[in-house]
């Protein structure tokens, strides 16, 4: 049953964000409840539990359909391919208490907000639901359900200032209290009996329940005693580790949920309570010393300075400043664009230094609380993870299907042999239901879970940690992968290279580092003593390592802030650098940096205004060399600022601008806008570092490329830096050549532009950027049909490419290589277009800007021991991208680990079910003891040890299969079904023809044989021996028959040719013989079964319902088995593995890859057109608004500062 949108029965909750989901209206009907509540009684609760798993099923039985406005149950159904469903019920919360004379609740400050818009009249009652920890009210006038527990966003800067500058009634507060909850991230530590209930009711353990109970109606006592005990182990196991995860789950954050902050009441003044209390809209006081923040907040008045790492996983302070009260009527976080995050302090995070201006205290809006927060978020995530599409896990459960058909069909034979030999009918049942316990192997799951836990035990020895086990096969897959730039493929620390200042329009000799001279005093002097934002932190000089880099070569230190306080309304504190103990004389005593423009990475520049003590106000910028000098006055840039620049950006160096200019007298700095600081400025000069790449970082991008694993870059860094870093690192070929696009947004118009150009050879000592002369034409467009071509783009024309050029983006992801000047948000849109052309893609990073690419890849690798290694699934404790080809060895180890494990639990499976079926034409089974043989001593001992081979040391070219449903897999299964079926119809017919069978007397092949030499009183031993045999015989259902002896060896035996051809080896694992352990089981077990065969023990004989046989019958059974081995190990090498043979029929057949990536290869293969050079193309469409897609793959707290200019 579906659904069908009616009006009024279905909308959508959280539109256009990750977590958008659908929703629809039910009401509860008493009658239909009835029925439902005597339908679990009558099916003994096989229908409660039926409706525990399909929760969409219960909606549907026990309610009718209504409006959402009506409805006391709503149907919550996730908007992705899994289509989720869950249910929720409708609750009342009442707020009558607090609103007793006041029915227009707010009357004047808020009555565009939710809170007034939620409450119902004259009920003063709420409708709300709460899905994954979230709360949402119904909107009486909206008619649908609303988040609360944030700040709306339509509140623009100066609403915020005049709403909540002077904090909220205490009516206000305690309404919004009521209807937001508590200001919590309250994660409890799970209970071991609910974990455990979850756990039981899984379907796989209900299924093990069922078979469980037959077996012990079957007298099958020790197998099933046997599969109680693995099945409690491995719920324990799983109950610890989830439990485990609770506990740790529950520290991380209850440290948050109990602080005592002060906040100003309306008409009330200063109060202090604890932060569970606090509401959207409350007004924080944040005092001195260091805070632990238990929301998130925006800063109205005054700076802070607050240690980021408990999300970001970067440890440098970041530098908050307060929301500009600009009159103008665009929402807040519009209007401060990608800035906002400057003037947003983050629950979690922890303020060390706050420093007041003019108008007092430091104060803050709470803009977000409990899970809504950038800490509640990455909460939710770990709590709630996105289900992962793996095409494994899905074939693996059509697999099953197909074992299902299987068994319905020998269900079908059992009844009809049985029935028609006249059974009693409960013999019947019992039969039938054994058929669905052997042909569906119960210990499957367990099986597949091991080799992932070995393979994540390996990835610990080798310091990688992984979060999300279920991932681990997908690093088997992996096509792409994503690199950040700094601290991932270069090193994390900048060496200071080289000054090359301006002076009248020119450029000077470089002042090279380290020199033996030191800088002359000078206002490039300055800037480097004062345009950073770094802090004394515990004794250390903490910040941006750029900034702490360039401030050292000047031998400065930074005095203590707080012994410069200058009283005011409130205590302002400003900054002061002086010269230290090796610093060469100044004539000033020191520089006081009295206000900070931090760095924005959407304006790419950081400026201040500083005051020589005793002298003038002077304004020092730096930032991306090209804005900077935007921001200049012409006649003070060199003429020649593009080619120097471009010089030494493509060396690889990275490269900054340091600009100033003098402020008139009399104007105070905190009533500057930044528009007017950074305006009209003189050029400096270039600050010139050097960014090395790690040792590694070249082997590994050869490992990469020669697996034919694609590398990307995606940085905050300047284009020409990232193109030369990538060159060098050997992501681009010396012999390929590399195209720049841009893209611009064309002004006083909705159209924009985009060109591509051929970016220059980048060698020093020629920086003419763009070729244009024929020559270098031709031999562009011949390297270019050759496909060995890189595109080249900026984080600006990336955006504009994905508004007003779509149809173009998957052309130019193709072969897209370097991506600079990337945002946060960009970087996980990237990775999520690269996944939509259906390549599997892997993000190592180690900041704060990747945290959100991280998360959405298939697979994140942090660089980071930080808190923001929970973001991503896996975490290198090395600061090295060795971890990338390590993980992917480990993934496809694991992947075709999973597949052997899946092929021969459903081979062991479908032998077994074969020789049953086989013995039911004769009314007759295994024994249970020949079961427990086969199920224990065999099968469980071979699963537990098969994983333990280790990955192949080399990365080959191709990739494991990614699916069970592929031809060379199917084909490897139906074959070992053919020979097991041929040899046990073999062993079953032929057996019937020897001389020396007999169907009644079980003991005739042995008799005869020993009728030449036996005497009277060893015959009648024998008879009497058969006689009790006979009787015990009756005992044990009549089990024993040559039939029987000669199909349970047989199949047994093949059990372990199917184990042993199965386990493949190279390319993608160690070659089997280094698995020592599974080697020696695999022998052990050879040789107890052929001691089986060839053993005459008549209690051995007698305990495992087996029966003696010639010893030239037993070397015919041994043959047919060596035959068997032989075969299917010919089959599986030179057939099933033959990847030449496969692509040969692969190219006869015309049989292409349906992945998207593919087929535009294919395409751009054609058209001789692409790419087109030095052309420039515009766009007639609208633009399509990307700004929500952007920012909905990333958490607000990752979006922290950029990599820095």
């Amino acid at each position: 049953m579906g659904e069908n949108p009616a009006k009024n029965h279905y909308a959508q909750l959280n539109q256009g964000e990750e977590n958008e989901m659908e929703i629809f209206g039910y009401k509860t009907q008493g009658w239909q409840r009835i029925l439902c509540i005597a339908g679990y009684i009558l099916s003994c609760g096989t229908l409660l539990l039926l409706f525990y798993w399909k929760p969409e099923w219960d909606v549907w039985a026990n309610c009718t359909r209504c409006s959402l406005e009506e409805a006391d149950v709503v149907l919550l159904r996730t908007t992705d391919e899994f289509r989720i469903y869950s249910r929720k019920t409708v609750t009342w919360i009442s707020v009558s208490a607090h609103i007793k004379s006041r029915l227009d609740y707010p009357a004047t400050a808020e009555d565009d907000s939710i809170f007034s818009k939620a409450i119902m009249k004259p009920s003063l009652q709420v409708r709300s639901i709460q899905v994954q920890k979230l709360r949402y009210v119904w909107n009486v006038y909206a008619k649908q359900f609303q988040k609360v527990g944030t700040l709306e966003d339509h509140h623009t800067c100066s609403a915020i200032h005049a709403k909540f500058g002077s904090g909220l009634t205490c009516n206000e507060q305690n309404v919004r209290r009521i209807i937001c909850g508590p200001n919590t991230i309250d994660v409890p530590v799970i209970p071991i009996w609910k974990l455990l209930i979850k756990e039981v009711l899984n379907p796989f353990y209900v299924f093990q329940l069922f078979s469980v109970c037959l077996w012990f109606a079957e007298d099958y006592m020790e197998y099933a005693a046997a599969i109680i005990i693995m099945s409690l182990l491995s719920i324990f196991l799983t109950v610890y580790d989830l439990r485990q995860q609770s506990i740790k789950l529950h520290r991380l954050v209850e440290s948050h949920n109990n602080i005592i902050v002060t906040v100003c009441r309306n008409k009330e003044g200063f109060q202090e309570l604890e932060s569970h209390h606090l509401v959207p809209g409350d007004m924080l006081v944040l005092k001195k010393g260091k805070t632990l923040l238990p929301c998130d907040v925006i800063l109205i008045s005054g700076q802070c300075v607050v240690n980021e790492s408990m999300l970001t996983g970067e440890s440098i302070p970041v530098t908050k400043t307060h929301l500009p009260q600009a009159d103008n009527f665009k929402p807040w976080r519009m209007y401060c664009a990608e800035d906002y995050r400057k003037h947003v302090l983050f629950c979690g995070t922890e303020v060390i230094q706050t420093k007041a201006d003019d108008r007092g205290a430091v104060k803050a809006v709470v803009l977000r609380t409990g899970f809504n927060t950038a800490k509640g978020d990455l909460v939710r995530s770990i709590l709630y993870p996105k289900p992962m599409n793996f095409k494994l896990y899905r074939d693996a459960l059509r697999f099953l299907m197909c074992l299902i058909a299987f068994a319905a069909i020998g269900m079908i034979y059992a009844v009809c042999v049985f029935t028609l030999n006249g059974e009693e009918a409960g013999e019947v049942v019992k039969k039938a239901l054994d058929v669905i316990t052997i042909a569906v192997p119960p210990a499957l799951p367990a099986a597949l879970t091991t080799g992932i836990i070995y393979t994540q035990r390996r990835l610990k020895k080798k310091g990688i940690f992984c979060i999300s086990p279920q991932r681990i096969n997908m690093c088997g897959q992996l096509n792409l992968i994503c690199f950040d730039k700094t601290g991932t493929l270069t090193e994390d620390g900048l060496d200071l290279w080289g000054l090359l200042s301006s002076e009248r329009n020119c450029f000077q000799d470089i002042h090279s580092f380290p020199a033996e001279h030191s800088l002359p005093w000078g206002p490039m002097f300055r800037a480097m003593a004062v345009c950073h934002s770094l802090i004394v932190w515990e004794g250390k000089i903490q910040g941006d390592p750029l900034d702490v880099k360039m401030f050292e070569a000047t031998n400065w230190v930074i005095g203590d802030s707080s012994g410069h306080q200058i009283e005011s309304q409130g205590s302002t504190c400003a900054t002061v650098v002086r010269p230290g103990p090796k610093a060469s004389t100044a004539p000033v005593e020191g520089v006081t940096i009295l206000h900070q423009f931090p760095f924005s990475s959407a304006l790419q520049r950081m400026s201040v205004i500083a005051q020589e003590i005793g002298g003038e106000q002077q304004v020092f910028t730096k930032g991306a060399p090209e804005m900077v000098a935007m921001l200049c006055r012409a006649e003070t840039v060199p003429s020649n600022f593009e080619s120097k620049l471009l010089f030494y950006t493509a060396q690889g160096f990275r490269v900054i601008g340091l600009a100033y200019k003098s402020l008139q007298a009399g104007k105070q700095a905190t009533d500057l806008t930044r528009e007017e600081v950074e305006s009209d400025l003189t050029f400096l000069g270039l600050l010139i570092m050097e960014n090395r790449l790690k040792r590694e970082t070249k082997p590994v991008l050869e490992e990469l490329s020669a697996a034919r694993i694609r590398t990307v870059m995606v940085t905050g860094d300047n284009i020409q830096t990232a193109v030369t870093v990538a060159k060098n690192a050997g992501m681009i070929s010396p012999m390929n050549r590399v195209i720049l696009v841009e893209a611009n947004e064309i002004p006083g118009s909705s159209s924009a532009s985009i060109t591509w150009k051929p970016l220059g050879e980048n060698k020093a000592e020629d920086y003419g950027s763009l070729e244009d002369d024929s020559q270098t034409e031709r031999r562009i467009r011949l390297a270019l049909g050759s496909g060995q071509y890189h595109f080249a783009m900026s984080g600006k024309s990336y955006q504009i490419v994905v508004q007003h050029f779509r149809h173009l983006l998957p052309k130019l992801l193709l072969n897209g290589t370097v991506f600079a000047r990337m945002s946060p948000g960009q970087k996980s849109s990237l990775v999520e277009e690269f996944q939509k052309l259906d390549y599997f893609v892997g993000m190592c990073g180690d900041g704060a800007n990747d945290c959100g690419a991280l998360k959405v890849a298939h697979a994140g690798i942090s660089l980071s021991e930080q808190e923001a290694s929970v973001a991503s699934p896996f975490t290198s404790r090395t600061p090295s991208i060795a971890c990338v080809p390590e993980l992917i060895r480990e993934g496809r180890a694991a992947l075709v680990t999973s597949f052997c494990m899946f092929k021969y639990m459903a081979l062991y499976s479908i032998i077994q079910y074969l020789g049953v079926l086989l013995l039911y034409w004769q009314l007759n089974s295994f024994g249970n003891y020949q079961f427990l043989f086969q199920d224990l001593a065999i099968t469980t001992i071979i699963g537990v040890t098969m994983s333990f081979t280790g990955a192949y040391p080399k990365l080959v070219p191709y990739r494991p299969p990614s699916q069970l449903i592929s031809p060379p897999l199917l084909l490897s299964v139906v074959f070992n079904i053919l020979f097991s079926l041929s040899m046990q119809i073999v062993g079953f017919v032929v057996v019937q023809k020897q001389p020396w069978y007999s169907k009644t007397d079980i003991y005739s092949a042995c008799l005869l044989m020993n009728n030449h030499t036996a005497n009277s009183s060893s015959v009648s031993n024998l008879s009497l021996h058969g006689m009790r045999d006979g009787a015990h015989e009756q005992m044990d259902n009549g089990y024993k028959s040559y039939e029987n002896t000669t199909v349970w060896l047989l199949s047994t035996i093949n059990c372990l040719i199917v184990a042993l051809v199965f386990s493949k080896g190279r390319p993608f694992r160690q070659p089997i013989y280094t698995n020592y352990v599974f080697i020696l089981v695999l022998i052990g077990q050879l040789g107890v079964c052929l001691f089986l065969v060839f053993a005459d023990i008549d209690d051995l004989y007698s305990k495992m319902d087996l029966v003696c046989t010639p010893t030239t019958w037993r070397i015919s059974m041994v043959i047919m088995l060596a035959i068997v081995l032989a075969v299917s190990f010919f089959v599986e090498k030179f057939v099933i593995e033959n990847r030449p043979l496969w692509l040969l029929l692969k190219k006869t057949f015309r049989y292409h890859s349906k992945s998207h990536y593919k087929k535009l290869q294919r395409v751009l293969e054609q058209d001789s057109a692409w790419p087109p050079l030095n052309e420039t193309f515009f766009s007639d469409s609208v633009a399509i608004s990307v700004e929500g897609n952007m920012e909905g793959h990333s958490n607000p707290t990752f979006d922290s500062n950029e990599d820095a200019l």
